[in-house]
């Protein structure tokens, strides 16, 4: 089995391809990137004889159908622009694949993933990611589902990539459309910064007030689960929260035209230009991930609730930053392996809490650290 990973030598993606070293039976692990020399250094470093390094221009459509047809599995870690396009990709060359993020439009192309008979999991991360298989695990316990309420920590800085630093802009614009919570069987939109409550992570995170965050679960689990509330609230560091809010009230989410320097752009431009530069925006205290999971329902008639939450080892002992990547990188690594091994049935273009069997999964991140454990 062959698997291509693009995006392979970014921040994120460097670590499932590390993974993919440590713990797959892949014959061939492609590290596919626009930026070759740093996908050659990957390679070089890690000294695997599966591995190899490709230059793929993900902006080309036609051009990446013809790599994807290659291989029996498509990893893909780029930037959350992409998804679409490597989707569509997918589906086009009949080649089962997932996404560390996910884009509302992707599950447009369910029909035609089944028509292919393959598989496409969006949203394979930490969240979503991990949490759609805490709430899958905690939901199996019940006979009936009320609410499922994901909390979340990122504790990284501002602006580690290009990518990462586009999404954190995206989840707090006030114009953000997918910003909502699902209660009384409808979606309700929420602002920036609302839905404010105190969630207890792990240590070092600890106790963090977290906000409505526009993540997918809240799309999907309603269905799938059948939840009847179901919500995504999360946080940054400190530092990084108090950016995100002095921007909204700058009115620097904007995106009408101005003219800075004589260059016309609009404040949102300006502003992510600005914080790539700002050696200040790529450093953080602390670098970790912090889940937590409630659900709540009923099992033989009575009540019940669930509090699942992630614990992992201290950033000193997990390679600093690499504390924060790990936690996305490591279940897609974990995804694509069950999809090569042919664990996961389903076709067409589903979420993690449906392909992926949870026990497994967390069997799994637990062997590379990542423990879930019930909250007493």
């Amino acid at each position: 089995m062959k698997i291509l990973c693009l995006g392979g030598a970014g921040a994120v993606c460097q670590h499932a391809v590390r993974d993919l070293v440590q713990f797959s039976d892949f014959s061939e692990i492609a590290v596919a990137d626009r930026d070759l020399p740093a996908a050659q250094a990957l390679v070089s470093e890690l000294g695997d004889p599966r591995l190899d390094a490709l230059s793929i221009d993900a902006g080309d459509q036609e051009a990446l159908v013809r790599s994807v047809r290659g291989f029996d599995v498509v990893l893909n870690g780029l930037p959350w622009k992409f998804d679409l396009v490597v989707t569509r990709a997918c589906v086009e060359a009949g080649v089962s694949g997932l996404d560390v993020s996910s884009e509302e439009s992707q599950w447009d192309y369910d029909g035609a993933a089944r028509e292919k008979g393959i598989l496409f999991v969006p949203g394979v991360g930490a969240t979503p990611g991990i949490t759609n298989v805490m709430a899958r695990w905690a939901v199996d316990q019940l006979d009936e589902v009320d609410s499922i309420h994901i909390s979340f920590a990122a504790f990284r800085c501002a602006a580690p990539a290009p990518g990462l630093l586009t999404t954190l802009l995206w989840e707090f614009d006030p114009t953000t459309e997918s910003r909502v919570y699902y209660q009384d069987g409808r979606f309700h939109r929420a602002g920036p910064f609302e839905g404010s409550r105190k969630v207890r992570f792990h240590d070092p995170i600890g106790e963090q007030e977290v906000v409505y965050i526009p993540h997918p679960e809240t799309r999907t689990m309603p269905r799938s689960l059948g939840a009847r509330a179901v919500s995504v609230r999360g946080c940054f560091p400190p530092h990084v929260m108090r950016l995100a809010r002095a921007m909204l009230e700058a009115g620097l989410y904007g995106q009408q035209p101005v003219r800075i320097c004589g260059v016309q752009t609009t404040p949102l431009e300006a502003m992510h230009e600005l914080l790539l530069q700002l050696p200040e925006s790529k450093e953080a205290p602390l670098w970790a991930y912090g889940l937590v999971v409630e659900v709540r329902g009923r099992q033989a008639g009575r009540e019940r609730s669930i509090v699942l939450w992630n614990d992992h080892p201290h950033p000193d002992q997990w390679g600093g930053p690499a504390a924060y990547y790990k936690n996305i990188a490591i279940p897609l690594s974990i995804g694509a392996q069950a999809i090569a091994r042919g664990e996961v049935r389903s076709r067409g273009v589903v979420p993690p809490e449906t392909a992926f069997a949870p026990v497994p999964f967390m069997d799994r991140l637990a062997a590379r650290g990542i423990q879930i454990k019930p909250r007493a």
